[in-house]
Formats: structure tokens, sequence, C-alpha cells
């Protein structure tokens, strides 16, 4: 009995050990430059979330790069926030952002871009449905001279694998015409949940954006080509396992949301001299 007790105690020790190892590894790299920071909005995950984070940390264990993954949730009513804490005891530089309201996706991308650190900055989607892989072809063109690097299922070499109703196909297929129609024809697909941005055009762009829900995929970019930044959209392989939480209405809103930028956009409210401190 005394000895069973003796190597509980040992292992909670080695277990308080480690986790006292991880934070002081975590804190000095805080101190360091990021290199990468991956946003991840996130409104009751807790079934997807946990995958998707092992993906990520697969992916980042390997490179030789400083990075940090910040989870931003959305006022999630699950275990969502659980999830990350009990990942982050293991997972390097993992951090979350917990807001206990409802404000909408645009408006926790907005967020996480702007407290993220690094160097480059990337934002995707809780189901992994763009994979954390594709990082290393999309850095790759910030020394072409882009500063937005996003990723598209309307490009040749595309691929998509897809277990959606058939209505989110079709309207998905008019939505993007009617999007490129009235706010920036040169994308052809502006809503994937998977897009890198420089320190700079992510600190300038989400400064200026106005929109909380789905339609800020457009604004932003809109935003960014307003500053003359360059915009580079990437062909990638899309899987959406049929469990996304966007429904019709969310096609509704996001054409109310199209109108609001086209407003601006006719307007002049997204320039540079108007970026908030």
């Amino acid at each position: 009995m005394v000895q069973r007790e003796t190597r509980s105690t040992y292992a909670l020790w080695v277990v308080l050990f480690c986790e006292a190892v991880l934070s002081w590894y975590n804190f000095i790299a805080m101190e360091k430059e990021v290199f990468l920071s991956v946003i991840i909005p996130a409104y009751n995950e807790e079934h997807r979330l946990g995958k998707t984070l092992e993906a990520v940390d697969a992916y980042l264990k390997k490179q030789s790069f400083t990075y940090e993954v910040l989870v931003v949730s959305d006022g999630s009513s699950d275990r969502t926030g659980e999830v990350v804490t009990e990942r982050a005891r293991t997972m390097q530089g993992l951090v979350l952002i917990d807001n206990k309201e409802n404000n909408g996706k645009g408006y926790v991308v907005r967020q996480g871009m702007l407290a993220a650190r690094g160097k480059f900055r990337l934002f995707m989607d809780a189901d992994n449905s763009v994979s954390i892989e594709y990082c290393d072809t999309f850095i790759s063109y910030f020394s072409q001279g882009y500063d937005v690097v996003i990723a598209s299922i309307e490009l040749p070499g595309a691929k998509i694998e897809e277990h959606a109703a058939w209505y989110r196909r079709a309207l998905g297929h008019w939505a993007k015409l009617l999007i490129r129609l009235l706010a920036i024809w040169e994308i052809h697909d502006t809503q994937r949940g998977f897009k890198l941005f420089s320190a700079r055009a992510a600190q300038e762009v989400f400064a200026l954006q106005t929109l909380t829900r789905w339609g800020f995929d457009i604004e932003i970019l809109v935003i960014a080509k307003k500053l003359g930044y360059r915009i580079k959209e990437l062909p990638v392989e899309w899987i959406n396992k049929g469990e996304s939480k966007v429904g019709l209405s969310a096609y509704v809103t996001t054409l109310r949301d199209l109108l609001v930028v086209r407003k601006n956009m006719l307007l002049g409210r997204y320039r540079r001299t108007t970026v908030r401190a």
C-alpha cells in the first residue's frame, strides 16, 4: 500500500515537473520573435478541434521556425475552451483567447490577427478543411512580392471532397459570381477559411475591417486590394465533411454584407488614412 502511494506521488511530481518545464519553455518562446502565427476561430468545436490541433502541432513541430497558435473562442457554450486548455499542457505555443459572448467569425478572426505577433499570420478553420501542410507553399510566395496568399477551390488544380447539401453547392456557385461582380473580380474564391498575411498587411487590413460575421472575408480582401497589397490565390484540396455550421441564413447574411462592402467601396471608406490606432 505504501509503495503504491509512493509511486502515485512520484508520478504526480513527474507530471508537475513536465508542466513546469513546458510553461518555462513557452515563456522563453514568447520572448522570441515569432515567425508564424496560426489563428483558429472556434465556436462550439469540442468535437473537431482536438484533431485539428493535433495536425497543426504535428506540422509545426517539424519546423525550424518559431510559432504560436491562437484559438479564439467565439462565446462557445461547450467544452471548446477545455479542449484547448488540456491540449496546451503538451502543445508548445498554444494560447486560448476565450470570449464569453458570441460576436461572429469575422470578429474573432480580426481579434486573433491583431493579437498575433508573427511575421506571417494565418487564419484557418477549426475543421482543418484545408490542411496546415499548405503553409510551406503559401509562405514561399512572400519572397515573390506577395503580401496575402489565399486558398481557392475555383482554380485549376483544386480538389474538392464535399459531403454538403446540394443547395449549398448551387448557392455557393452563384454567390461567388456575385461577389466577383460587385466586390473583387480578380479573386475567384473569397470564402476559403485559409488565408495567410504578412504582419504589416494584417495590421493594416484588419484594423479597417468592419464586418464581424460571414461576409468579412470579402471585406478584408477588398481592403487589401485598396491598400495596394498583392494577393495570390492558390488551388488547394478542400475536404468538407458535411459538418459545417454554415446554413441558409449565412448566405443571406453574406449577401447583406456584400452590399455593405460595395457601399463602403463607393464611399471610399477603405483608405489607409482612416486606420484606427
